[in-house]
């Protein structure tokens, strides 16, 4: 008996589960960016807030 070799497409695990990383790692880099940036805007400390809003403008992002 000769093996045949088949034309199916064998999606192997390591071919899916970087299918599924780059979603999840954009998804969590998103929530850390809010958190950080929820985090510098609400913060109680005027050091950092005044950095996160100095960052703004520097960006020419209006804040006010």
């Amino acid at each position: 008996m000769q093996n045949a070799v088949s034309n199916e497409t064998v999606l192997d695990g390591r071919a899916l589960s970087g299918v599924v990383a780059a979603p999840v790692q954009l998804l969590m880099a998103g929530l850390i960016g809010l958190v950080i940036l929820y985090g510098a805007v609400f913060v109680e400390s005027p050091v950092v807030h005044n950095a996160a809003h100095d960052m703004r403008h520097s960006q020419a992002f209006p804040c006010h």
